[in-house]
């Protein structure tokens, strides 16, 4: 990165801090947009580079810096959104979204969100958790983008537009088809005390190898993913029946004995981390409806798993 206050110059950008400040809104952006933390800082870094890279003059001409840098990050995600599915098809196995530990996210919201419409809106919290960013994974690059920038960052239409180089109306469609998935897919809220009792329970029982418990707590038509990425063993397809799931959390806890199993936050939702001599070797995510879980993502591949190895 260039230094911002130029050759020469003894004194500080004073622009510096506040284009600084800016960082942590990027990183929640790209990683809702990417699903990846790692995408996510190179895509903040390519769009302050992009940034520094301009002479003085062209950046004081910018009447805001922070919805330029917004823009120059979106248009980034949307173009490696564009690719991502070409990528995907060559990814060993399934691929999950990069799980976050807790205490990743910053921010609480834009400026004059009292102002944005109501209607329809998720919140940050809502739009990290791990049943909503695997959705997120079903939506065109154009629908997605559209929708985390207006429904959870409150940008509105016309702004969004201008990111995505489509009409306001054409960007309220997408955002609209996007929120018909998220609503398809979205199960009756529980409790978060009952969501962490059952992941507890889940623990217990697979600590005890208890395949009756963990069938009690499985919904029947259950799904397990498992995500290695080729880098380290993983099931190359979904575990799918509570029953079948029960029997391949047992089987594996007799073949990897040393194995420690923690409760922890994954994503702002109760989840586990699996640990070998204190090295994190998976993180599982949980979606529980009802009293019983509907999903288990397992993530394991050592790339997705830099944030809960290092401090």
């Amino acid at each position: 990165m260039n230094n911002p206050s130029g050759p020469g110059h003894s004194r500080p950008d004073p622009s510096l801090s506040a284009i600084m400040s800016e960082r942590r809104q990027l990183i929640n952006l790209a990683y809702r947009l990417l699903g990846s933390l790692a995408d996510a800082e190179d895509v903040v870094q390519e769009t302050y580079a992009r940034w520094y890279a301009m002479s003085r003059q062209q950046q004081e001409a910018i009447a805001s810096p922070g919805g330029w840098l917004t823009t120059v990050a979106s248009r980034i995600c949307l173009d490696l959104l564009g690719s991502a599915r070409a990528r995907r098809e060559r990814y060993v196995g399934e691929w999950i979204p990069e799980p976050l530990p807790d205490r990743t996210e910053w921010i609480s919201g834009r400026p004059g969100d009292a102002m944005a419409d109501p209607a329809d809106r998720v919140t940050l919290d809502e739009s990290v958790n791990m049943a909503f960013l695997v959705v997120l994974e079903s939506m065109t690059p154009a629908e997605r983008v559209a929708f985390i920038l207006h429904d959870v960052f409150r940008y509105s239409f016309t702004e969004v537009a201008e990111i995505v180089g489509r009409t306001p109306a054409a960007c309220r469609q997408l955002a609209s088809s996007a929120r018909r998935r998220i609503r398809a897919a979205q199960a009756p809220t529980t409790p978060a005390a009952q969501r962490a009792d059952t992941v507890r329970a889940f623990k217990q029982a697979w600590g005890a190898r208890d395949i009756d418990a963990l069938i009690g707590l499985l919904d029947p038509d259950a799904t397990a993913i498992g995500d290695g990425g080729g880098l380290v063993t993983a099931e190359l397809r979904p575990v799918e029946g509570a029953e079948q799931i029960a029997r391949f959390f047992t089987d594996r806890a007799r073949t990897t004995p040393d194995v420690t199993i923690l409760e922890c936050t994954v994503n702002g939702q109760p989840g586990l981390v699996a640990q070998v001599d204190g090295g994190t070797v998976s993180v599982l995510a949980f979606d529980v409806a009802g009293g019983r879980i509907k999903h288990i993502w397992a993530i394991l591949n050592p790339d997705k798993l830099r944030p809960w190895t290092t401090g």
